[in-house]
């Protein structure tokens, strides 16, 4: 991305030099669902599929294909019941799965009573790529279906290759799974989320198959894959599950991949204790079974027990939320021209956004008060911590990366500007920036659009963000906050009257409205804590338990204050 010839930046000095932690930020204006696995999915009926009823019109028996479409098994033998004899052996059911919002039928001129042709539309929400990746779409999909008589009975004829899947569908037969794998740190687990048919009889035979052959290609460039191609699980037998190829792996990497396992069949209600055997032998010599306790300092829930603190920034200043009270902090966060904060109270350290006059300038500093003036530009993005606070982003005049971080070499926090890898049709100034708790992913709000990609390390000090896609475009260009919940789902404001607050999930398979009784758009700011969502209406802010579906409440200590939530950890 180029920068700007109005871009000044001031030296940075040690005073990062304790920041190891994740961070909360928040900001406050001054104005006001997969690709089946068929060569895991056992070939055995599972379940007795209805295929057509006889005198079945044809309408009814196309919805009837489609719900069939549903099921892998056997090559789709299901769908296939639906089809001519011709059809059956031309049809490619694997070329694509097309996950559209509903199916609507309409029935073009020139049908008869011995053939007929049939226009189906709907709008595309998603698609299944290769091993159950979900890619979130928003088209409009339109094709032909020629149905006749066959037998006196009405089958499909002439028919596109692949499957189109309703939503519900989608929902009803399949269920998301997360397959883990390590960040570059090789300190925290990523999800990589996969979508399987629930009733394949051995799921756990399929995750570990998706273990072994790797990352998926949007999640790939940012995490680590550390088995060789030789890698291959060779099954579950007599309760141990078995693998070859892993000779290579030294003591460190061999406990990284029993994390590995153990935590993805754990996350899919497989129990333990698990046996894992590698090349004839205990992947771990000394831990024939392990169990989760085993590897829980790598347990990607483990925020569930993390504590956090609610800061409130108002009227360009910022205190501490406690007990109803409030405690403002030093003079250098309560100077009254802050824009936007983040901060980190077990690492303490505190990074915010100051406008000074048309310019605006970043300050980094202590929860004490000390801070030094780090950035400047004529705009800068709320600030956002990586995983265990080792590197501190923003982007500056809209389209310029800036990670900051210490030097493992000096202990001085140097300042590197990294690169956003767009898509071609996505241009405009980014307004919105922040890494998920893993700091592997980042999301980001470009023209009101939400995006979210991977960060990558292409080189030593490297950073860039590529494979960036829109996760909720139904939105359209009404966002205007964002922020990560700890379990990774994307909390989006915008300005929506009916509707102005929206959880994402982060492969975009699914957007939901939260509830809005009592909001009141544009929700200018979100924040989040394992327990508690906090946003800012157009009034006030307030909060609402996520365990809780019902009515939005002020924050005690701020009723009747328009403030912006700041969680940190």
């Amino acid at each position: 991305m180029g920068r700007r010839a109005a871009m000044k930046r001031k030296s940075l000095t040690a005073v990062l030099m304790s920041m190891t932690l994740l961070a909360g930020c928040s900001t406050l204006p001054q104005n006001t669902d997969p690709q089946v696995l068929r060569s895991f999915v056992p070939s055995q009926n599972i379940q007795e599929i209805a295929g057509p009823t006889p005198n079945q019109d044809p309408d009814l028996l196309l919805r009837g294909f489609f719900s069939a479409g549903a099921y892998p098994t056997q090559q789709y033998e299901a769908a296939k019941a639906y089809l001519t004899e011709d059809a059956r052996n031309e049809w490619n059911p694997t070329a694509e799965i097309r996950i559209v919002d509903r199916v609507d039928l309409n029935t073009l001129p020139g049908s008869t009573d011995e053939e007929r042709n049939i226009a189906i539309r709907g709008t595309q929400v998603g698609s299944l790529g290769s091993g159950g990746v979900y890619q979130p779409d928003n088209t409009e999909y339109e094709a032909a279906i020629t149905m006749r008589r066959e037998n006196g009975e009405w089958r499909i004829d002439a028919l596109p290759e692949g499957i189109v899947l309703e939503r519900n569908d989608l929902r009803n037969h399949y269920s998301p799974h997360e397959v883990y794998f390590f960040d570059p740190s090789g300190q925290v687990l990523v999800g990589d989320r996969r979508w399987l048919f629930n009733e394949a009889q051995s799921i756990s035979t399929v995750l570990m198959s998706l273990l072994v052959n790797g990352p998926s290609s949007p999640i790939a460039p940012g995490v680590v894959n550390q088995l060789s191609s030789d890698a291959t699980f060779v099954g579950f037998n007599e309760g141990e599950y078995q693998f070859t190829g892993l000779g290579n792996l030294d003591d460190g990497a061999r406990l990284r991949f029993a994390a590995q396992v153990v935590w993805t069949l754990a996350k899919a209600d497989i129990a333990g204790p698990y046996s894992l055997v590698a090349d004839g032998a205990p992947l771990l010599a000394e831990f024939p079974t392990l169990t989760t306790d085993d590897v829980a300092e790598y347990n990607p829930e483990a925020y569930t027990n993390t504590v956090s603190t609610l800061f409130a920034l108002q009227d360009g200043s910022v205190s501490r939320v406690s007990s109803g009270a409030l405690t403002p902090l030093p003079a250098a966060w309560s100077s009254g021209d802050i824009d936007s904060i983040a901060v980190s109270s077990s690492a303490n350290v505190v990074a915010a956004v100051r406008h000074r006059g048309e310019n605006v300038e970043m300050a980094v500093g202590s929860l004490e008060g000390a801070s030094t003036d780090v950035l400047s530009g004529e705009t800068i993005t709320r600030p956002t911590f990586e995983y265990a606070a080792n590197g501190l982003w923003v982007v500056l005049d809209g389209d310029t990366p800036v990670r900051i971080a210490r030097s493992s070499t000096t202990g001085e926090l140097v300042q590197t500007e990294s690169e956003i890898v767009l898509p071609k049709d996505v241009t405009g100034p980014i307004s919105e920036f922040q890494l998920s708790r893993t700091g592997v992913r980042a999301a980001m709000i470009i023209d009101g659009r939400v995006y979210v990609g991977v960060v990558t390390r292409p080189g030593p000090g490297e950073r860039r963000i590529t494979n960036i896609m829109e996760v909720a475009p139904s939105l359209g260009e009404a966002a205007l906050s964002i922020n990560w919940r700890p379990d990774g789902i994307l909390l989006v404001g915008t300005s929506i009257p009916e509707t102005p607050l929206w959880r994402v999930e982060q492969d975009g398979s699914a957007i939901a409205s939260m509830p809005s009784g009592n909001l009141n758009a544009p929700v200018v700011a979100v924040a989040s804590s394992a327990t508690t969502i906090y946003v800012t209406d157009a009034h006030a802010m307030l909060q609402l338990p996520t365990s809780d579906n019902d009515i939005w409440r002020e924050v005690p200590g701020l009723l009747g204050t328009r403030a912006a939530p700041v969680v940190a950890y």
